[in-house]
């Protein structure tokens, strides 16, 4: 099946969206902090640590942290949940060089280890995770339904799936004031400080289009996960999956 946020783009090139999201990854990766916490009022600190929260009860030892980018979510997951190893992979070295840099500044290089992946392809054998994890980045794949059977593949029997992912409101008068800030505030912002307004266009262009809800849902039960629940944040700026291989 296909879903509308895997036609958009962040450039107009004819190459394909997996190649033009690394290449933007790349080129925002020094700004990307700085304005993703700039932009989001540094609500999404708490957004991750209730994905993070979820899985406490599970006490995961092997994580898989999927389009990982600058690591703050596999930092945090680290501290919280002290696994014994968690791994986060990426398409774009660029944000995963500012995740290094981070890990050693915290000094967690013996728990966290970062390595480039296509989340469509993944290099792993089957059942190698207790749990996985994807914050804000799953919008970005150009295969939705791959890439979910992906995750399910290598999550053990039993294993834990959280995905927590930037939402439209859809219900006044959120849903107004959402556009505004996505069509208007964000590439302003994007443009000044990363220079580079498209992706600052594209990012609030896929959060409109993925799907959410009751459809996200369905989604992840036909890639074979069950106990599937979801949780909607702050006026549904932000969505919280949980479910189980």
């Amino acid at each position: 099946m296909s879903y509308k946020q895997e036609q958009i783009k962040p450039y107009d090139a004819a190459t394909g969206k997996t190649e033009q999201v690394e290449q933007m990854f790349d080129h925002i990766a020094p700004t990307y902090d700085l304005l993703n916490h700039s932009l989001s009022w540094g609500i999404d600190r708490s957004w991750r640590r209730a994905a993070i929260d979820s899985l406490r009860p599970y006490r995961p030892q092997r994580i898989l942290d999927v389009a990982t980018g600058t690591g703050d979510f596999a930092i945090l997951a680290a501290k919280l949940l002290e696994p014994e190893a968690l791994l986060g992979v990426d398409l774009s070295e660029g944000m995963m060089e500012v995740a290094r840099q981070k890990v050693e500044r915290e000094e967690l290089q013996g728990v966290i280890r970062f390595q480039k992946e296509d989340c469509l392809n993944l290099s792993f054998p089957n059942g190698s995770f207790d749990a996985l994890t994807v914050a804000y980045g799953i919008r970005n794949f150009s295969d939705l339904d791959c890439g979910l059977r992906e995750m399910h593949r290598v999550l053990r029997p039993g294993g834990r799936l959280v995905i927590v992912e930037l939402t439209a409101p859809r219900h006044f008068p959120m849903r107004q004031l959402f556009w505004l800030y996505s069509h208007v505030w964000m590439p302003l912002i994007g443009r000044l400080v990363s220079k580079d307004s498209r992706a600052y266009s594209y990012l609030p262009a896929t959060m409109e289009a993925f799907p959410q809800g009751e459809e996200m849902r369905q989604i992840l039960m036909r890639a074979g996960f069950s106990d599937v629940n979801f949780r909607r944040f702050t006026f549904g700026l932000s969505t919280l999956y949980t479910a189980e291989a």
